[in-house]
């Protein structure tokens, strides 16, 4: 159920970054949930790859470089789904920085709904 929630409330941030942000679309709430899947496999299962084979460029910019990585991980996304479009590299950085925030919320958030009752 945790799930679930979870990913309709990213799939809502989906949608919210792109009313915020105009570099960013997303046709419906379908293709955010479709979109919000991607991103969450991509984050998953190639992110870790990539800031392992970076790590020098990573330690050197002192972490600043996970912000590329977030951001060509948003690109990617879009770039293979054709509801969700980033005009450029720039739209994906600040867009990956809105959704990461919404992301940190909505985690906040379901953690203190779910384990409300576990005292």
């Amino acid at each position: 159920m945790k799930l679930l929630v979870r990913w309709m409330l990213l799939a809502a941030a989906l949608l919210l970054v792109a009313h915020l942000y105009p570099g960013v679309s997303v046709a419906s709430f379908g293709a955010a949930m479709v979109a919000a899947l991607v991103l969450g496999l991509l984050n998953t299962l190639v992110r870790p790859l990539l800031v392992l084979l970076t790590l020098p460029v990573t330690l050197v910019t002192l972490g600043l470089f996970l912000f590329v990585i977030n951001a060509l991980m948003f690109w990617s996304a879009a770039g293979v789904l054709a509801g969700f479009n980033v005009t450029g590299f720039g739209a994906a950085l600040i867009g990956s920085l809105i959704y990461s925030l919404c992301g940190m919320v909505i985690d906040v958030a379901i953690e203190r709904l779910f384990n409300r009752g576990e005292y």
